[in-house]
């Protein structure tokens, strides 16, 4: 597990450091999210019943964008077409996010997020979209994440707070 999250986060970060061509970066990362998040459901359960989750998740998240797309018809900031609302790398981004987050825990959600919140950043500055399409996005890919994603039913561990007491909460079915 650990050297998952090592690769995890090597292929997070590699994108960034390639600024001379920040939508690229981005639109790497836009692929590469759901694409670890399908790679880690296949080998960390032996059923695919979380991939399933992340393949619905996808697809009624694509299916929304594509629909307000159509309906809303709004001009890119770059000129170059008339659909820049929603952002569809960006909720394909996050729905991956949110799908590693429900299914795995935050352990493994906080890189995820933040190479949805960089394909989000990159097609904003790479005037392909306005804020307000990065955070529609963001929103339809997240609600669809939440909606279609179960915990993964192995041992879960997350760090728990409160007033003073710090410690890790470990659940599982057995």
């Amino acid at each position: 597990m650990k050297t998952f999250l090592f690769i995890f986060l090597l292929l997070v970060t590699a994108p960034v450091l390639a600024k001379s061509n920040l939508g690229k970066s981005g639109d790497i990362m836009h692929l590469l999210l759901p694409a670890v998040a399908l790679g880690a459901s296949l080998v960390i359960e032996d059923n695919y019943q979380g991939s399933w989750q992340l393949i619905k998740s996808g697809l009624v998240s694509r299916v929304a964008v594509e629909g307000l797309k159509f309906a809303v018809d709004k001009d890119r900031p770059d000129g170059s077409g008339d659909d820049s609302f929603p952002s569809g790398h960006t909720a394909d981004s996050f729905a991956a996010a949110t799908f590693i987050q429900q299914r795995y825990g935050w352990q493994w959600a906080i890189p995820a997020y933040i190479g949805a919140t960089f394909v989000g950043y990159s097609r904003v500055q790479s005037d392909k979209h306005y804020a307000i399409d990065v955070l529609a996005g963001a929103a339809i890919g997240i609600l669809s994440g939440l909606y279609f994603t179960e915990p993964y039913s192995g041992i879960t561990i997350s760090p728990n707070a409160s007033r003073g007491h710090y410690g890790l909460n470990f659940s599982g079915t057995f």
